[in-house]
């Protein structure tokens, strides 16, 4: 998938840009910058960071997150994961 590139004799995978979309049935609200990641973990992870700091910042009930979920795309729009808001407890 990546290229590996070399520096120094050290060997690393460059980064992936990810996008974070928020869909729920015909309703999305994409992502437009995305962020640069490692891996698919790293990924992981700032989706969740993503989700707790949205509903930290709009308090929503838990009907209101439902049927929500969130997908981490990559550069091309392949759904890499999905994540659905209803499902997360703080």
């Amino acid at each position: 998938m990546h290229s590996r590139l070399s520096w120094g004799g050290v060997q690393r995978v460059p980064d992936m840009r990810c996008f974070f979309h928020f869909v729920h049935a015909h309703d999305r609200i994409p992502d437009e910058t995305g962020i640069d990641v490692p891996d698919l973990e790293a990924a992981r992870y700032q989706a969740l960071e993503a989700i707790r700091e949205m509903r930290k910042e709009t308090s929503p009930t838990a009907d209101e997150w439902s049927g929500w979920h969130m997908e981490v795309a990559d550069a091309s729009g392949q759904v890499l994961l999905s994540i659905p808001l209803d499902a997360l407890q703080d």
